[in-house]
């Protein structure tokens, strides 16, 4: 298996790029900040998670050995796949993954795509005590349609799932109006 990678970025697309190690050019599915810092010609250096199946090899890439000990904590949550753990990687960073696990905050994991409800719980029981969680895990989903009410408005206004959990995150408090809640989203978003 493939565990680390040392060479230069020969090519790089929207979510993968191809790094040339003397000579062999290896396709790795990046994690958000291996995108951001990939520049064609620049030296990478990658932790890897070689994922095999019977009809295919694929490479996912990590700038640090952390974030690929998470990833590898997440698809450990049966239901979650590489390409899904990927993802909550394009949503979130480390800290930010683990903050939602920590504090049981289900909106955050079904901000991102091909993750719903029950999955979004499963990673959340599974994984919490891994990082020592304290306080109870609230999964009733009392408050989650009107999460969802307020992600769908501010959707409908060009924003990404990032930048709407990140301003939500900052001006929601406990018992405030779903309609409060997406006006002070949009200041926030608008600074």
């Amino acid at each position: 298996m493939i565990g680390y990678l040392r060479g230069e970025v020969f090519f790089k697309e929207s979510n993968y790029i191809i790094l040339d190690v003397k000579g062999v050019g290896y396709k790795v599915l990046g994690s958000r900040d291996v995108l951001t810092k990939s520049i064609k010609g620049s030296p990478l250096e990658l932790f890897i998670y070689t994922h095999v199946r019977e009809d295919n090899i694929s490479l996912f890439g990590f700038l640090e050995s952390s974030d690929l000990k998470l990833f590898e904590n997440l698809i450990g949550v049966s239901g979650v796949g590489p390409k899904t753990a990927m993802n909550i990687f394009s949503v979130g960073h480390r800290s930010q993954i683990i903050e939602a696990i920590m504090s049981a905050d289900t909106a955050f994991f079904k901000s991102v795509p091909r993750l719903g409800q029950k999955n979004a719980q499963k990673i959340i029981i599974e994984l919490k005590n891994k990082f020592g969680g304290l306080g109870e895990i609230d999964l009733s989903g009392e408050d989650m349609s009107g999460q969802e009410e307020i992600t769908s408005a501010l959707k409908s206004f060009g924003f990404t799932s990032k930048e709407i959990y990140d301003a939500i995150k900052h001006v929601k408090k406990d018992n405030q109006k779903i309609t409060e809640t997406i006006k002070l989203a949009l200041k926030y978003l608008g600074k």
